[in-house]
């Protein structure tokens, strides 16, 4: 088969605005801090999104064992239109001592849960937008 190189570069352009407007509202996890406290753990989580008001805007974010368990949750109130990225943090949550691998998950009240996760290895004290802290 052969193709015209313009048919090429067209298709290409298509697939990746296609691609690219596929994630472009999508919550960003930009970094996750886990801190264990005594007895308990607190999250900081940094996320960024082109909030634009009241109707679209990072409304929360949670962690999630492997199998989907939520383990904790933090809702956002209000839009940030003019804040980002921004932190927000939970407090006095547990994790099971058995849990090996965590999810954070961040949604928008336009598109729902991000596709987007840090996935967190819980045996490794820091990894890719991640890192684990021991008081």
């Amino acid at each position: 088969m052969c193709f015209d190189k313009s048919i090429i570069k067209f298709l290409l352009v298509i697939s990746l605005s296609v691609s690219t407007s596929v994630f472009a509202n999508d919550v960003e996890i930009v970094k996750v801090v886990l801190t264990k406290q005594t007895g308990t753990w607190r999250a900081d989580v940094t996320l960024k999104h082109a909030d634009e008001g009241w109707k679209h805007y990072a409304d929360g974010w949670r962690l999630v064992d492997a199998d989907g368990n939520e383990i904790g949750m933090r809702t956002l109130y209000h839009p940030h239109v003019k804040e980002q990225p921004f932190t927000r943090s939970l407090r006095d949550f547990q994790i099971p001592a058995k849990t090996k691998i965590l999810f954070v998950e961040a949604r928008d009240l336009k598109h729902g849960w991000s596709a987007n996760k840090v996935r967190i290895d819980m045996t490794k004290k820091s990894g890719a937008k991640y890192t684990i802290k021991y008081r």
